[in-house]
């Protein structure tokens, strides 16, 4: 590592994922605790050490230069679309969903898979800046880029993490200089799609779903349970919560999987609206600094892969609050740094230690 690297150390970022962690840790404690007797269950001690996983991952991918990702950047793109065809082949079914390559949840690649299309796109956007794209005919290349790994995940059956991927895709485009009528063709082919998918690609229960974030009182004890005790949770949070491991609908396990998806229930419920309020500045001022570090970056590729990267953790931190809250459907989206679980958590190991890589190399040209 270059001397200037270590020099130029990014300790206000790793502050704020530092303080991230902890008030996740926090949390999953009151949510993995509720019917445990003699201290934190199994899940806090398995992701206790995930977390110290993370942390290596994290100085791993900080300590090699990132401009290396660019050459790399073809064979961690094939890599990341073998592991999402293996698990279609040998990948164990969990909640409808063929995503993980073992049994019990251990490893999801669809999770790294949005690492390697934001390494791809970035390596796309380095040559060909986006302020130069003025025709939708110039995105050829990258949506098909985009369009493999999202197709593998969608055999997958994991529909939320194939709009998560789609997202993130589609972080870039503001920086294009497309005009907006050309976009107004592609709303209207775009409602046309959905139509279609709405009769002949979604699944009943993924149609349920979808009305049931509509009209969650269509069906409160089945369907729209999740989403129904999810509101209540948040809102029985007020103003200061009811405290630590003190929720009701936490300690009597009213909240459906809610050490992941739910787990920002908890935190309302139990800090309420103060409390949540600062853990949202402290994530917002996290993407702020991951935009201050590509607008600093010294070069394209460094540019373009922190904008991908705070895409990685802007959009399933976004969708994960708004499903909570009744605002999104509930699609099975981990609240980042917050919600168990080792794919999604050395996944923003990895986006965090790009980042940091970044930020540490913006002088050393």
């Amino acid at each position: 590592m270059d001397r200037r690297s270590i020099q130029n150390f990014d300790w206000v970022f790793v502050l704020l994922i530092a303080v991230l962690l902890t008030f996740g840790l926090i949390n999953l404690m009151s949510a993995a605790a509720a019917g445990v007797e003699g201290g934190t269950s199994n899940v806090v001690r398995r992701h206790m050490m995930v977390i110290g996983l993370a942390i290596f991952v994290m100085g791993l991918t900080t300590s090699v230069d990132y401009r290396h990702a660019e050459r790399f950047a073809p064979v961690i793109f094939v890599g990341s679309l073998f592991l999402l065809g293996l698990t279609l082949v040998v990948g164990v079914v969990t909640r409808g969903a063929q995503a993980w390559l073992f049994s019990g949840g251990s490893i999801q690649p669809s999770e790294f898979a949005k690492v390697a299309l934001v390494v791809m796109l970035a390596r796309y956007f380095h040559r060909n800046p986006p302020s130069t794209i003025r025709q939708l005919r110039q995105l050829i290349v990258p949506l098909m880029i985009a369009a493999l790994p999202i197709g593998l995940i969608l055999l997958q059956r994991d529909m939320g993490v194939a709009l998560l991927t789609l997202l993130v895709a589609l972080t870039y485009l503001p920086l294009l200089s497309i005009p907006l009528r050309a976009w107004a063709g592609i709303a209207v082919l775009a409602a046309a799609g959905l139509a279609a998918l709405w009769s002949f690609g979604l699944k009943v229960y993924q149609q349920q779903r979808i009305l049931d974030f509509l009209d969650p009182g269509r069906d409160p004890l089945s369907s729209g349970y999740q989403a129904m005790q999810s509101r209540i949770a948040v809102g029985s949070g007020g103003l200061l919560g009811a405290g630590w491991q003190e929720g009701t609908q936490t300690q009597l396990r009213f909240l459906p999987t809610q050490h992941t998806d739910f787990v920002f229930s908890v935190l309302a419920e139990e800090w309420g609206f103060v409390g949540s309020t600062v853990v949202l500045a402290f994530f917002f001022a996290l993407l702020l600094w991951g935009l201050w570090i590509a607008q600093s970056s010294k070069d394209g590729f460094g540019a373009m892969l922190a904008v991908g990267l705070v895409g990685t953790l802007f959009w399933p931190a976004t969708i994960n609050i708004a499903m909570v809250l009744g605002l999104a459907p509930v699609i099975g989206v981990p609240l980042p740094l917050f919600s168990y679980g080792g794919s999604a958590l050395m996944s923003a190991a990895i986006a965090l230690g790009l980042l940091l890589n970044v930020s540490m190399r913006r002088y050393v040209f």
